[in-house]
């Protein structure tokens, strides 16, 4: 679908654009808060920042979800380009409403704090035991578990399936913080960067979290979810309309279930008359 002039003078987009905008604030202030140690207090590991990322995106997701489905993430925005779930443009309006967003969240957290020199917890680094390839795999590895996530609670989101399921993208921030700050999301390491000036590995927070996405992304929308099929696969490939070709998926798996269950249901009977 594509975006045309009069949708970009919509209400509604707007509204879209300033959800993802608010949404990325809150949830790099969120966790930025979480990673910052009090006065006198120890740093508090990597537990902090995933049980934050799991409670905003959950806040996050009833607050903004019907709106822009609340990605708060430039990886997953890309991601949904990728599978042909966005079009171009409005994809690109989202990018850039979540790097405003990071670096508003960033700026106005770091105004609050009362000792400047605990914003060096904003930035992620590279561990010095690391170099900037392990620390590219790890971010790739996190995201993509992280992004698979996404997918399949919005598959089961389909299917009117009531399990909240998005806490679980809180648990891949646990596996890769002590290695490469797990930061998952391109915008929340755009933001502290912006407000701190620390761009040192800068790039391996975006092709990391960028490159895990789209991986994850590609491999349930083409090999794992219910709609998968060669057809679809090339319908995006060729810029075709997909959802033609994934209704049709779903509605042959649905009839053959059917079928299944059926005659599964006849064997029974039969046992049960013999």
């Amino acid at each position: 679908m594509s975006l045309s002039s009069e949708e970009l003078r919509s209400r509604q987009f707007w509204r879209a654009m300033l959800a993802e905008l608010l949404g990325t604030l809150v949830f790099v202030s969120a966790v930025l808060g979480a990673s910052v140690p009090g006065p006198g207090e120890a740093p508090g590991g990597p537990l902090y920042p995933a049980v934050a990322v799991g409670a905003v995106i959950v806040s996050l997701g009833h607050c903004f979800g019907v709106i822009s489905g609340a990605q708060v993430n430039p990886a997953v925005t890309l991601t949904m380009l990728a599978t042909r779930k966005l079009d171009v443009l409005r994809a690109l309006a989202y990018v850039g409403a979540q790097c405003l967003g990071a670096s508003l969240g960033a700026g106005a957290l770091y105004l609050a704090l009362p000792l400047k020199s605990t914003a060096d917890y904003f930035v992620n680094k590279v561990p010095i035991e690391l170099n900037a390839a392990q620390a590219l795999g790890i971010e790739v590895l996190c995201t993509f578990q992280m992004v698979f996530t996404v997918f399949s609670v919005e598959e089961q989101r389909r299917r009117e399936s009531t399990e909240p399921g998005n806490l679980a993208i809180g648990f891949a921030h646990i596996a890769g913080a002590r290695f490469s700050g797990a930061s998952m999301n391109p915008a929340r390491s755009l933001g502290p960067a912006i407000i701190t000036g620390f761009w040192e590995n800068h790039w391996v927070y975006w092709i990391g979290p960028v490159t895990g996405a789209m991986l994850a992304g590609m491999s349930h929308e083409f090999i794992f979810a219910r709609s998968a099929s060669r057809q679809k696969l090339v319908a995006c490939l060729t810029c075709k309309d997909i959802e033609i070709v994934e209704t049709a998926s779903v509605s042959r798996s649905s009839i053959s279930t059917v079928t299944q269950n059926a005659t599964r249901a006849k064997q029974a009977n039969k046992q049960e008359n013999n």
